[in-house]
């Protein structure tokens, strides 16, 4: 196969799985959710209200709803970019964690956050605001980025950065 063969078939390769709803292709490696090898990683928020959590992931940043969860304690799966939450209710120790207590956060009181990197923050900005996304502030020029905040229906903070002249590596 030559090269322009070989970028066509990749591209067709990345077209496929960008419109399986589960499937991110990052290079030659494909990360799913549940992974059928290897692992993928997740981020689980506790939030108050399941189903409010995962529309808002939903609506703002275009995620994929994959599960809404239940009754019995199953979380929610949102998908989005190259990244899954698991939304789920807090409660109280379990045997495997027997001494955590899960809660929703104080929101002036977090200790980790979300980031999220965009190539446009100005209109992201825009179109995350028009699609519910509460700001902080507006996009502010800080240590060779522009950043700024939004918090989600549990108070939690996800940053969204634009690089300037910062580089990497």
């Amino acid at each position: 196969m030559n090269t322009k063969e070989q970028k066509t078939a990749d591209e067709q390769s990345l077209s496929e799985s960008a419109s399986s709803s589960n499937t991110v292709q990052v290079g030659q490696k494909s990360f799913e959710m549940p992974p059928r090898e290897g692992f993928t990683v997740a981020h689980f928020l506790t939030v108050a209200d399941i189903d409010l959590s995962a529309r808002f992931y939903e609506k703002v940043f275009g995620g994929h709803i994959l599960s809404r969860g239940d009754s019995s304690g199953a979380p929610a799966y949102v998908q989005f970019a190259n990244t899954w939450l698991l939304v789920n209710v807090g409660g109280g120790p379990t045997p495997d964690k027997p001494t955590v207590t899960l809660s929703v956060p104080d929101p002036d009181k977090i200790n980790s956050f979300m980031n999220i990197r965009v190539a446009d923050i100005q209109a992201c900005y825009e179109l995350w605001k028009s699609r519910g996304a509460e700001f902080i502030t507006e996009p502010i020029p800080k240590y060779g980025e522009i950043r700024c905040y939004i918090r989600d229906p549990d108070g939690y903070i996800i940053e969204v950065g634009q690089s300037t002249d910062l580089t990497y590596g």
